[in-house]
Order: C-alpha cells, then sequence, then structure tokens
C-alpha cells in the first residue's frame, strides 16, 4: 500500500471561502495578508462547493519528478515538499506537473512556493484560523473515517428530530 503523508484538509459541508486560511497563510509566510501570496486556495466551485485547495503530499509526488534541477524534495517522514530557493529557476514544471494547482509562482521572487504545513509554527495557520474549522491536517483515511462519521450523526439527528 502506498504510503499516505499528513495533509490539510478541506470539508465543503464547512467551508464558506472566507479566504480567513488564505490571509493567515499569507500573513505567517511573508508578513502581509494577501491571498495571492498564500499557499493555500479558496476555491468556488458553482453553485454550491467551495472549498480550500493545498499540497497533497503525493507519495512519488509528480512535481518533484517533473524538477530539471531538483530543486524540490519530499521530507520522507512527513511527505511535505521542500524548495530549495537557490536552486529553483522558476521554470514552472512542477507546476504544470501538479494535477491540484498547490504549487504558487512567487511573482515577486520568481521561485516556486508549497505548502510546508507552517513547518516554523506548532500548527498549521491555516488550520489554526479557519473560524468554520473546516481545515484539519490529517492522513487521508482518518479524514475520510471522520467525514462518514460525521454523515452518520447528521442521518441519525434527521431520523430523531425529523430535520
Amino acid at each position: 500500500m502506498e504510503k499516505q503523508f499528513p495533509r490539510i484538509i478541506c470539508d465543503p459541508d464547512k467551508c464558506v471561502c472566507c479566504g480567513d486560511c488564505e490571509m493567515a497563510c499569507s500573513m505567517t509566510k511573508h508578513q502581509v495578508f494577501n491571498p495571492s501570496l498564500a499557499r493555500i486556495r479558496t476555491m468556488r466551485i458553482e453553485p454550491i462547493v467551495m472549498l480550500a485547495v493545498g499540497c497533497k503530499a503525493c507519495a512519488d509526488a509528480p512535481c518533484v519528478l517533473a524538477c530539471p534541477r531538483n530543486a524540490l524534495t519530499q521530507d520522507p517522514e512527513k511527505g511535505i515538499i521542500l524548495v530549495d530557493q537557490e536552486m529553483c529557476d522558476g521554470c514552472g514544471w512542477c507546476i504544470e506537473a501538479c494535477d491540484f494547482g498547490a504549487i504558487l509562482l512567487n511573482p515577486a521572487t520568481k521561485r516556486v512556493e508549497i505548502c510546508d504545513h507552517c513547518a516554523d509554527e506548532e500548527e498549521p495557520q491555516c488550520v489554526k484560523f479557519c473560524k468554520k474549522e473546516a481545515l484539519t491536517l490529517a492522513v487521508p483515511e482518518t479524514a475520510s473515517q471522520q467525514v462518514r462519521k460525521d454523515a452518520v450523526s447528521r442521518l441519525l439527528q434527521e431520523l430523531v428530530t425529523g430535520k
């Protein structure tokens, strides 16, 4: 079985695309409130789905494999993608390789940036500042189990209350 790394997971039933996660990220990483510098993105898929998207910490990460300068590496324990800013030339091959649109090309430095789960902080700041508690740092299987539990709880509540 392929190793699963923790990732930021968004519950679309809770996310309202308020942008707090983007603001927390940009402030933590760049000391400025600027969602275009965030390493997480909110997306509205009309008419009903809203969610935040970040690095999925893929096993055998395509972005790492695509980098011609070997500027990207994957932490074998945490799964986060690390960018060597000295080696990155901003070619964008990693951006093209990422199926999730989770890699940012910083317009000022012309280098890529990828979510590192706020490695210098106690916890990811997007998770910490999400008022709706839509974001969690979890292994996908654990998150799937929680989603199933929540769905069963809602169903039972509807059966009991009729609402």
